[in-house]
């Protein structure tokens, strides 16, 4: 984009660091064209305003006519040129991260024989844990080799706030390993626990 010339708006709404959304920007920019900041927040729009289009940027309002009586909502952050992405980074830093963090404690768990006495213990404390441990994994397994990048972005994102980002670097493995998994239909929980555990015999 930035060497065809072009000089209009260029909004990029992929799931990125701050800082990545910065160093695009500097080449947008450079290129003559404006960059617009943007982050989705929910799943495939397939009904009104279920999912949102976080918006950035001096440009930003600009782009909210391009989905005006689509179902994507849009809104926008501010002027801030990353604030689109700053907010797609946190909010998925929990909602993909604790899966990964989830699924970790499970596989450690089952290594060292404890999981059953786990589950119990979560069904017992009233937390929806014990299910979400037994039941299906296709919501996470058809998706996670797509997170795996993301959770690195994620981690970049923390450090560039002076937090640790090691626990998303850590997620980004666990996806890693759960990425043969994107085609199987019906997948469980007993599935992603040797996947992850088969990778780290074979080290």
């Amino acid at each position: 984009v930035a060497e065809s010339g072009y000089s209009g708006a260029y909004l990029d709404a992929n799931a990125i660091s701050p800082q990545r959304a910065e160093d695009i920007a500097r080449i947008v920019d450079a290129g003559g064209a404006r960059y617009i900041d943007g982050g989705v927040i929910g799943g495939p729009a397939w009904q009104q305003d279920k999912t949102t289009l976080y918006l950035s940027g001096e440009d930003a309002q600009e782009a909210v006519a391009w989905f005006a009586g689509g179902l994507l909502a849009t809104s926008v952050l501010g002027s801030d040129p990353t604030a689109a992405s700053s907010l797609k980074m946190c909010y998925a830093a929990y909602t993909k991260g604790t899966s990964a963090l989830l699924y970790s404690i499970l596989g450690t768990a089952d290594a060292l024989g404890v999981r059953e006495a786990l589950v119990r213990q979560w069904s017992q404390g009233g937390s929806d844990l014990a299910d979400r441990a037994t039941g299906s994994a296709d919501g996470v397994t058809s998706r996670a080799w797509r997170w795996v990048d993301e959770m690195q972005e994620i981690s970049r994102t923390f450090e560039g706030a002076g937090l640790p980002g090691g626990f998303h670097a850590a997620a980004s493995e666990i996806f890693r390993r759960l990425a043969d998994l994107k085609d199987a239909a019906g997948t469980t929980t007993d599935d992603v626990v040797k996947a992850l555990l088969t990778e780290e015999e074979d080290r």
